[in-house]
């Protein structure tokens, strides 16, 4: 039944796949061309081999008149690594919650970068540095926009989400914080913005504060906003959680916690990959979230700060680039978003975000969320007809909604164990492990948990497939008790 379903799952994807296009580098200034008609990719199944060219242009921006075709057909073309086979079965990846594929158009915008205007960023008058600073800074204007923030300079370049995270705790965070001030955060956050906050407490005497679960498994946000104080001088809280699902309200929170005087922090690395992420609606002093997880190169993200709070921040490390003048005895520093900018920046890596960008407005964040719910429901429902697991987080209903990921364990059967299954035996890529959040994981009385998670290039197929070979899964080590 298996085979049958991904020979048809397949077919449909090799009908999908469109001639390969002229490659444009969008620029202010120029354009550069490169066609890639010549490249192609080898699609392999188990049955039967099809050849096709590398579809460069995002298919996913025609407009999907036929209903019966899914977002997850009509994108699957876009990403390469998606048409291969792992230990002789097709790959099925489901592990998007720890980071996402790369479409053709992220990877052309990587490759265009390095053969036709790489060179360092703001220091040079020559040709080739100018297109990559007016590159790079378009970039930072497009990922200002996808989160609607009010400025581009308002967007922070980082490593990735966790230095963020890690800039706002260290340079806000030493700067504002006093012996006493309370942080409050929830236990199922991220060790990224948990870890941070420790330091930090610990240098400033800070005090943390966090708000458990309820009942049903979810962030207790009634509790949280009751949890808040006169003392509260920072609230750090995910807007999706990578274990549980679970979606918070975050504008809810924001407004309690602005009425206090304190500042919120939002990571946003579940959400922005996924949903529409509109800054000024939530009204966040902070946000973080990461490019790789939302079809861009890894190696950057972005903190989102609002310009009154970065003006008044220090910087976080000091060299090249954020500077205004040094002297041997001092040194002055450039306003942001340079001041935290030091030194040479991940170029070409945040043009490829900023190609991400375009790659997800040109399908419209609207329509992947929208597709995303009905694969989160379909992916519950699949993972509950499946004797002796354990899914966590909040059941779904009409008013409550997952996010499209479950992390679960079966009874008797290591999460680990399942995993390699999983992937020696029929070509799944799932996550096993703490997933990042150990706290969290305690309180659920666990070590360690299976996660699968979907992006919008997923189907019901896909899915289809995991809970069979899931089921095969279980039945083998059933064997043996």
């Amino acid at each position: 039944m298996i085979k049958v379903v991904l020979l048809k799952t397949m077919i449909m994807e090799a009908a999908a796949l469109k001639p390969s296009a002229l490659i444009k580098f969008q620029s202010p200034s120029r354009h550069f061309n490169i066609n890639r008609s010549s490249n192609s990719i080898r699609i392999r199944i188990r049955f039967r081999r099809f050849s096709h060219p590398v579809s460069t242009s995002a298919s996913a921006s025609t407009v999907i008149e036929n209903a019966s075709i899914s977002l997850g057909h009509v994108t699957r073309p876009d990403f390469p690594i998606l048409h291969q086979e792992i230990n002789g079965s097709k790959l099925v990846y489901l592990d998007n919650a720890a980071t996402s594929q790369k479409p053709c158009v992220v990877l052309d915008a990587l490759k265009i970068y390095y053969e036709a205007c790489n060179a360092n960023v703001h220091r040079g008058i020559h040709y080739l540095s100018a297109k990559a600073t007016d590159e790079y800074e378009l970039a930072r204007k497009k990922v200002a926009a996808f989160i609607n923030a009010e400025d581009s300079s308002e967007i922070i370049f980082t490593r990735n989400a966790t230095e963020a995270i890690n800039l706002v705790a260290f340079s806000w965070g030493l700067s504002n914080l006093q012996p006493g001030d309370e942080i409050v955060l929830t236990i199922a956050e991220h060790h990224s913005a948990i870890v941070p906050w420790q330091m930090v407490a610990q240098k400033t005497g800070a005090v943390l504060r966090f708000v458990s679960l309820t009942e049903e498994e979810v962030p207790d946000a009634k509790n949280l906003v009751e949890t808040i104080s006169r003392n509260t001088k920072l609230v750090v809280i995910h807007h999706i959680s990578n274990v549980l699902a679970s979606i918070l309200p975050v504008e809810d929170i924001v407004h309690s916690a602005h009425n206090f005087g304190a500042k919120v922090l939002v990571d946003a690395c579940q959400s922005v990959p996924h949903m529409v992420v509109d800054v000024q609606v939530l009204g966040a002093d902070f946000l973080v979230a990461s490019s790789h997880k939302m079809c861009g190169p890894t190696g950057v993200g972005f903190l989102y700060g609002k310009s009154e709070l970065l003006s008044a921040m220090p910087p976080f490390l000091g060299g090249g680039e954020m500077i205004a003048d040094v002297y041997l005895d001092h040194s002055t520093y450039a306003e942001p978003p340079s001041r935290f900018e030091a030194g040479t920046p991940a170029i070409g890596e945040a043009i490829g975000l900023g190609a991400a960008v375009d790659y997800l407005s040109r399908i419209g964040m609207h329509k992947i969320h929208d597709y995303e719910m009905e694969l989160a429901d379909y992916l519950y429902e699949g993972l509950c007809s499946v004797p002796k697991i354990q899914i966590y987080g909040p059941v779904p209903s009409q008013t409550v909604r997952r996010a499209a990921l479950c992390a679960f364990n079966v009874e008797n059967i290591h999460p680990t164990d399942i995993a390699t299954i999983l992937d020696q035996q029929h070509g799944v890529a799932i996550r096993s492990g703490h997933h990042c959040a150990q706290p969290l994981h305690r309180h659920l009385g666990i070590n360690a948990s299976a996660r699968a998670s979907l992006y919008f290039y997923n189907t019901k197929e896909d899915v289809d497939y995991f809970i069979q070979a899931l089921r095969d899964t279980i039945s083998f080590f059933t064997s043996f008790m």
